[in-house]
């Protein structure tokens, strides 16, 4: 029997196996874009409608009925504190990730020059989460893989 034949095919397998061996290097971390991957955009109607309601009970008074924020979101009032920007993808909410939007919501922004109160206690994580599903529902599909793209980037430094 002639070898030459199985000699591709011995190529071929080590072209394939030596570059997945690397994968284990770093204390048998996944690559990066596998674990540290954004959260896919939530399409779940019930997840969706929670999030709207509980939307709708907490947060339009301050940021409207379609998360457009207050007109002069950008600039301190008399108080010096800053009112609510939009939640609608036209703002600064979508450069946050998502364990600072979640952040935000439970702690307020009363430490970061804002009016918002705390919300930990009052709304649950779940609450919390289809809030943020809702919002971001509004937000263009450029908006939100701008903000997935921010986020995988905030997962991966985080995971250093």
């Amino acid at each position: 029997m002639n070898p030459q034949p199985r000699r591709p095919w011995r190529a071929v397998l080590l072209l394939v196996v030596l570059p997945l061996a690397g994968c284990s290097e770093g204390g048998g971390k996944p690559p990066p874009g596998v674990v540290n991957a954004a959260p896919a955009r939530v399409t779940d109607a019930g997840q969706l409608a929670r999030g709207a309601k509980i939307y709708k009970a907490n947060c339009e008074v301050c940021h409207g009925g379609q998360a457009q924020g207050a007109t002069n979101w950008q600039k301190p009032g008399p108080d010096g504190k800053y009112p609510p920007p939009p939640l609608d993808g036209s703002a600064h909410a979508w450069h946050h990730p998502y364990i600072q939007l979640k952040q935000i919501i439970q702690e307020g922004t009363l430490k970061l020059g804002g009016n918002m109160p705390a919300w930990k206690g009052r709304l649950s994580e779940a609450d919390t989460e289809a809030v943020i599903a809702h919002f971001q529902s509004l937000w263009p599909e450029e908006i939100y893989r701008a903000w997935q793209d921010i986020d995988r980037r905030a997962r991966m430094e985080a995971a250093k």
